[in-house]
């Protein structure tokens, strides 16, 4: 009520003016003209009085922003750096009886968990949803830490090693791809160190490319200069991803992770992009989380995973020759494609 009843005492206190200033001119006290005066002075005094209510109600809110953010200030994180001592990730990565559960709702996500990944290798996740894939992806990122067991990076507990070289030295793709209000090449080299300008351009082309991402680009009006809005709502869920793609290969790190960021496109486009990531990935520790089984088929080691436990370990090859849970979800998967290229098949006959 406060700033309505401001804006009113102004007009208020110019009819009582005329009110009593009309009885004193009946009566001969005053004349017309001090009226005029008087009203006159009302609205010389309305902006002051209107803007000291304003400004009142201005640092009431601003005070109740503040508050909130410094609750986000004053949050202590739970992970913090424990080292600043420089960190080279370019090494195995192992899970020695990991256990992890999440403690907002009690769910186990890991039971007991064991697995190596070594250098320059490719390690596939697959499971049912909840099974816990991408938890292993967060904690090797260490956004969480596991309730036992522990962590090795390069045979360093991950407890120990300096935060801020593991994560720069982390390319993560996830599933829901983060994007800003900016232009499609600002996304790409966001969190990449370039001190070259004119390199940052080709070398983001060429990870577009290996995005297969850089033909839908350069369709666009201002190519890769095109503002894709807020959480890039001016692209598709493919698009999205495969920008996401480009800005990890752009940023070249020696883990990379892909966490289902491939369930957005379809399969004659996924299959190039894999063509393209086998390249890239020589050197680097890959980490490919995937519901389809076609994107892994080439890994050097996969873990099918149920209810936080690997129930199945091995490669593609030998997965399939045990058939299990794995050779099972192969042949729904090949009988799937099979039905939906035999739909396409007959929509162009028809």
């Amino acid at each position: 009520l406060f700033h309505p009843v401001i804006l009113f005492l102004p007009v208020l206190s110019t009819i009582l003016t005329i009110y009593v200033g009309g009885i004193a001119v009946i009566n001969g006290e005053i004349t017309y003209g001090n009226i005029a005066e008087f009203v006159i002075y009302i609205n010389l005094l309305t902006w002051p009085v209107a803007s000291l209510g304003w400004v009142s109600s201005l640092i009431q809110r601003a005070k109740a922003s503040m508050k909130r953010i410094n609750e986000f200030l004053n949050t202590e994180p739970q992970i913090k750096n424990p080292s600043v001592e420089p960190f080279n990730a370019a090494g195995p990565i192992e899970f020695r009886n990991v256990s992890f559960t999440y403690p907002e709702n009690g769910t186990v996500a890991l039971k007991n968990l064991s697995f190596t990944v070594p250098h320059g290798s490719t390690l596939a996740i697959v499971g049912k949803t909840g099974s816990g894939k991408s938890t292993i992806v967060q904690l090797i990122s260490r956004m969480f830490d596991p309730d036992q067991g522990e962590i090795l990076i390069n045979d360093e507990n991950i407890k120990n090693i300096n935060l801020f070289d593991l994560r720069s030295q982390t390319g993560a793709v996830p599933q829901e791809a983060l994007l800003f209000s900016d232009s499609i090449q600002n996304n790409i080299a966001f969190g990449t160190f370039r001190k070259n300008p004119q390199q940052d351009v080709s070398l983001i082309k060429e990870a577009a490319q290996n995005a297969v991402i850089d033909h839908n680009i350069e369709s666009f009006p201002e190519g890769y200069q095109t503002v894709v809005g807020e959480r890039g709502v001016m692209l598709s869920g493919g698009q999205k991803q495969r920008i996401s793609i480009a800005r990890a290969i752009l940023k070249s790190p020696k883990i990379l992770i892909f966490d289902d960021c491939l369930s957005a496109v379809d399969l004659e486009t996924e299959e190039k992009i894999i063509k393209n990531l086998k390249q890239i990935m020589k050197d680097k520790t890959t980490i490919i989380v995937s519901h389809r089984l076609s994107s892994i088929s080439h890994a050097d080691q996969i873990i099918v995973l149920s209810e936080g436990e690997i129930i199945e370990q091995g490669t593609h090859d030998k997965l399939l020759d045990q058939k299990g849970h794995y050779y099972d979800l192969y042949q729904k998967q090949k009988i799937e494609k099979q039905k939906s290229g035999n739909e396409s098949s007959n929509g162009m006959l028809g």
